[in-house]
C-alpha cells in the first residue's frame, strides 16, 4: 500500500501473529493466504444472535446508577 495508490483491499503481505502464555510459552501463527482465508470464511459463515433467555441478553439492567445492555452475536460455520 502507497499513498500515491488507492489500496483495494488485498494485502501484498502476509503476517502472523505471537502469543505469549501465562507460563512464559509463545506460540506463533503464520497465515499464509490471509486474503484466500478471508474470502473462506466470508463465504462459509454467518452471523446469528443466540438464545435471548439462555445468555440473558438484549435486557436493560442499572449498575451503580448507569443502565447497560448486553449484546450478544455468534459466528458460525455454514
Amino acid at each position: 500500500m502507497t499513498p500515491s495508490k488507492v489500496w483495494g483491499g488485498l494485502y501484498d503481505a502476509t503476517g502472523g501473529y505471537l502469543i505469549v502464555k501465562v507460563d512464559g510459552e509463545i506460540l506463533c501463527y503464520h497465515i499464509y493466504n490471509r486474503n484466500q482465508f478471508e474470502d473462506y470464511l466470508f463465504a462459509n459463515t454467518k452471523l446469528e444472535t443466540a438464545s435471548s433467555t439462555r445468555h440473558e441478553f438484549g435486557k436493560l439492567y442499572e449498575d451503580n446508577g448507569q443502565f447497560y445492555f448486553k449484546l450478544n452475536l455468534q459466528i458460525r460455520f455454514k
